[in-house]
């Protein structure tokens, strides 16, 4: 299903974009999963960065969005986006690729399943758009700092007393209001658990422009249709500079005298004894 999302999401910028009615171009963005709410729900989203604009079909210029205010029309995106999905969740049931189980049993009935899909083509499906808050770099460095958490951070977790859970959440549908909520320790545990992915599965992709096997090519095409300079490659961070750069702290700064800086000597493995040299 996961699978199904970032494919219906792709085809759906992709081939609105190519739309000579709406942008005529080639475009290049990104997708990153999340599948949890603020209570540990499962709220499976995909997060799309999209440039605002794209490569003309004969590669000649650079097409920039026509809107000031949305890349492309949200109407017809979520009018795509809910025939495609509904497509290719019909192509996979009748492929046996789903699997029903409790409630949802019934569903592996064809019938039923047909039944329970009726509605949803009448439904108004929502695909929300909006210009960049603050402009790319923060869009990006806002991203960049929550794209490998889990579903939940050690500092919401409040207590444990007595098997229940007690954790912090923000109420968005009560004007943002910070809010407790207590859960027994199965229920925590079974709402977490549904937030672990497949192993091995990818929740960051890419598309178009920015897929891996062209992205530099792709790129260099861009800057030059748009007139800008050759992007001068910049030193990496490690995770240890990025992590001093965002807080502040320097994770390899002592810190009982507050003052050297720790080095790695050697590893210990597992159940392996300490030698100390008293000289």
């Amino acid at each position: 299903m996961y699978a199904l999302l970032f494919r219906a999401t792709a085809e759906t910028l992709q081939s609105i974009a190519a739309d000579p009615k709406h942008l005529g171009a080639q475009i290049g963005f990104f997708c990153i999963l999340h599948t949890w709410g603020r209570t540990l729900h499962a709220h499976p989203h995909l997060h799309c960065v999209v440039p605002g604009g794209g490569i003309s079909r004969d590669g000649s210029r650079w097409v920039s969005c026509r809107r000031r205010r949305f890349f492309l029309p949200v109407e017809v995106l979520s009018c795509r986006f809910r025939n495609l999905f509904i497509r290719y969740l019909k192509k996979i049931y009748a492929a046996g690729k789903l699997r029903f189980y409790g409630e949802l049993q019934r569903l592996s009935s064809p019938a039923s399943f047909a039944r329970y899909l009726a509605p949803l083509r009448r439904k108004k499906w929502v695909v929300y758009a909006k210009a960049p808050f603050g402009g790319p770099a923060r869009v990006l460095d806002y991203l960049g700092r929550y794209t490998h958490r889990v579903a939940i951070s050690n500092n919401r977790l409040q207590k444990l007393t007595e098997g229940q859970i007690t954790f912090a959440y923000k109420d968005y549908k009560h004007e943002h209001q910070h809010k407790l909520m207590t859960l027994s320790a199965d229920e925590f545990l079974r709402r977490f658990l549904l937030h672990v992915l497949p192993d091995g599965f990818q929740r960051i992709r890419h598309y178009g422009l920015l897929s891996n096997r062209h992205r530099t090519e792709n790129l260099a095409h861009c800057r030059e249709l748009l007139s800008m300079p050759a992007l001068i490659p910049q030193p990496q961070q490690n995770y240890r500079e990025r992590y001093q750069q965002l807080t502040g702290h320097d994770m390899l700064l002592c810190p009982r005298c507050i003052q050297g800086h720790m080095l790695r000597i050697g590893l210990l493995s597992v159940g392996a004894g300490v030698g100390w040299d008293s000289s």
